[in-house]
């Protein structure tokens, strides 16, 4: 069912802050799209950004591919269950020293399955036209 996941880590209160994420179709590149791990980073030095590529790389695997603010790790192994995810949450959060906060986009989340799911009704939002 998770169709997009993104975990964001905050570093401070000015802005620098880092997101890893993963789209199960694939993140866009130009007129392609990718798959595999990703991550965009705004305000973070370069040496973090090479730890956080290597800590990435050295988990999931991948090739390297640099755009902007955005680092892909192409075709790398990617991971939905919610399990894997918390726990990359956790990890992000104890390695890098930041808070974290993850969203997850579900596809075809049907209203029983929402009302079964033990989510906040408050976070739960629809996706627009559907």
């Amino acid at each position: 069912k998770v169709l997009i996941w993104e975990i964001k880590c905050q570093k401070d209160d000015q802005g620098a802050h880092f997101g890893v994420f993963c789209y199960r179709n694939g993140t866009p590149w130009d007129y392609d799209s990718i798959k595999g791990i990703a991550f965009y980073h705004n305000m973070i030095s370069q040496e973090e950004v090479d730890g956080l590529t290597k800590f990435l790389k050295d988990k999931f695997g991948g090739e390297i591919a640099e755009k902007d603010h955005r680092i892909f790790l192409k075709n790398s192994s990617e991971i939905y269950q919610p399990k894997e995810i918390a726990d990359l949450a956790v990890e992000l959060g104890n390695k890098f020293e930041v808070s974290t906060e993850l969203t997850v986009e579900l596809e075809n989340f049907t209203e029983p399955e929402q009302e079964q799911s033990n989510l906040p009704s408050s976070k739960l939002l629809p996706i627009p036209g559907k």
